[in-house]
């Protein structure tokens, strides 16, 4: 693909919109939007390399509350024509159809070659790729299994993202004693 002089690939990733709460999410949120809008006018496309929820699970005909200002923004620029592409990431590894068919985005579980003006790309989240964690790359197995996301599914919306906040504040008080671990080390 040739993308047009004056034109821009834009690349997001790791908002993990949702943490470490409502309001602090909020004004994240407030500020992507910002910064989509100052470069509607000179994005060829932009791609979405994973974790832009810190949590995603779309149940059959519920997805997760709140994110509606940016999916209002993500529907407004494929809607004026600017191809947005998806990867998934760790944190939101459990998507469905719900982008594909509500707001034109094609969503990619996996890496995946793209050309420009001549140049090849190879775009994705990056978990989990390379050698080691194999900790997580086992975990993800079982998270990316049909049967683990069909059981998580029949659990009730508010017990299943219940759980998922649950787990993902533990998660992010883990990364703050770890990270003062590696200072207090300097």
């Amino acid at each position: 693909m040739t993308i047009t002089p004056g034109k821009k690939i834009y690349f997001l990733s790791d908002f993990h919109l949702g943490a470490p709460d409502a309001v602090s999410s909020l004004i994240r949120e407030k500020k992507i939007i910002r910064f989509l809008d100052e470069k509607k006018d000179t994005a060829a496309q932009i791609f979405i390399a994973g974790d832009l929820f810190d949590f995603w699970y779309e149940y059959k005909k519920v997805v997760p509350r709140g994110y509606v200002r940016i999916l209002g923004k993500l529907a407004e620029l494929t809607d004026a024509g600017i191809p947005i592409h998806f990867f998934v990431g760790n944190h939101d590894m459990w998507m469905k159809d719900y982008f594909q068919k509500e707001l034109n985005i094609p969503v990619y579980f996996g890496p995946e070659d793209f050309e420009f003006n001549g140049k090849k790309f190879l775009i994705g989240h990056g978990d989990g790729l390379g050698p080691g964690d194999r900790g997580y790359k086992f975990i993800k197995k079982i998270f990316r299994n049909k049967i683990s996301q069909w059981l998580f599914g029949i659990l009730p919306p508010y017990i299943g993202i219940g759980i998922a906040n649950y787990f993902s504040k533990k998660k992010q008080v883990a990364n703050r004693e770890s990270n003062r671990e590696i200072f207090r080390g300097r």
